[in-house]
């Protein structure tokens, strides 16, 4: 079956086109990866501790440079676009899917090239299955590179930024393995989005005019972005859930790396006002591409999601907010995330929950148990 995408030339693409990284000697670059490792395992007791989630045994970060970090990504886009591809793949003219896929790939490569600079960590939620068939539970990634380099320009506190960086990704593996439900739940409306796409001949060219007048709406300071421009009115309403679901956990994430960083972090503050800075910078072609990919919008996910996140604990303390990861039911809609008091009054001041849950043998609710620290803003 031939494929949609040419995951090989995209790897190939990806890896000749990404900027090479920061000059650094050879025992910098060991140290730096030394110290990574041992940070992540470090954040991860904070993280539990702050967030009150029994997650998965902590494991070391994995440390990538930005040719590792495009083949990572390369293998997870195969696992999430798999359903996709075999659909396309069973409707598609072999020499329009052989030359479609040169194409994608190239595209594909490019893409990860310009974010491959300037991803600092992720969790990796979505991996090949390993040699027994069964899905790994997720990855921590860390971009060494990226991360020296972020450190350097804003002339910040290595360790501290080091950390910094940890907690909030260390957050995201808690949430997964923490809350088993979260990933099984977010992959199926993701196969539902692809899935559900009409992919005739017709449809396609449509898309791609769709496309033109985005790209263009984005030169001209236009919101307008890719993804947008190419979903049906059906994906928009499973794009609006998922978009809530990752709202609420890259908030989470920035209100986690916050919130614990006073104790733990001396130079939080100033990590977080050069670091904002950074985010809203640029040149404008450098801007244009973030629209058009999203970014702008992902930037607005960890405001949005860390206002939610704050406001709701402000109000209902930490075990409250763990309510959240009850069930799909109680995940908070855009339109709550924007007004955390509808998902208040909706989850916490109704009988939508029982006092008492065990779930997949896990003590508490989903694995959450009441955390250590009363107080969110000051964990000591």
């Amino acid at each position: 079956m031939p494929a949609v995408i040419d995951w090989d030339l995209a790897v190939a693409t990806g890896v000749r086109l990404v900027r090479p990284g920061p000059q650094v000697s050879r025992d910098e670059a060991k140290n730096a990866v030394t110290e990574l490792r041992r940070l992540s395992r470090e954040a991860e007791g904070h993280v539990k501790e702050f967030t009150g989630i029994d997650s998965a045994p902590p494991e070391e970060a994995t440390i990538v440079d930005r040719p590792g970090w495009i083949r990572a990504n390369v293998d997870g886009f195969k696992v999430v676009l798999e359903p996709l591809t075999d659909k396309v793949g069973s409707s598609m003219p072999g020499i329009v899917s052989a030359v479609g896929s040169r194409i994608t790939g190239v595209e594909v490569g490019a893409v990860l090239a310009f974010l491959a600079s300037r991803v600092l960590g992720q969790y990796e939620l979505f991996l090949p299955p390993d040699p027994d068939g069964n899905a790994p539970t997720g990855r921590l990634t860390l971009v060494a590179p990226n991360i020296v380099h972020a450190e350097r320009e804003l002339a910040v506190d290595p360790r501290d930024f080091r950390l910094w960086v940890c907690l909030h990704e260390e957050t995201h593996r808690v949430q997964f393995t923490g809350v088993p439900w979260l990933r099984e739940y977010l992959q199926s409306q993701m196969t539902e989005f692809l899935t559900i796409s009409d992919l005739d001949l017709s449809t396609l060219l449509h898309r791609m005019r769709d496309v033109t007048d985005a790209v263009a709406d984005a030169f001209k300071g236009g919101d307008s972005n890719i993804i947008e421009a190419i979903q049906t009115p059906e994906q928009k309403t499973i794009l609006d859930r998922v978009t809530a679901v990752m709202t609420l956990v890259e908030g989470h994430g920035d209100y986690v790396m916050d919130a614990v960083g006073p104790s733990v972090v001396p130079s939080v503050a100033d990590i977080r006002a050069k670091f904002q800075h950074r985010r809203a910078g640029g040149s404008r072609i450098d801007q244009i591409i973030r629209r058009l990919l999203g970014i702008e919008l992902k930037m607005k996910q960890y405001a949005e999601g860390s206002t939610f996140v704050k406001a709701v604990v402000n109000e209902a303390g930490m075990t409250g907010f763990n309510r959240v990861w009850t069930s799909p039911n109680t995940l908070p809609t855009r339109q709550e995330i924007s007004d955390p008091h509808l998902w208040m009054n909706r989850v916490l001041n109704s009988n939508a929950l029982p006092p008492h849950n065990t779930q997949n043998g896990q003590n508490g609710q989903n694995g959450i148990t009441p955390p250590t620290n009363k107080d969110p803003n000051n964990p000591e």
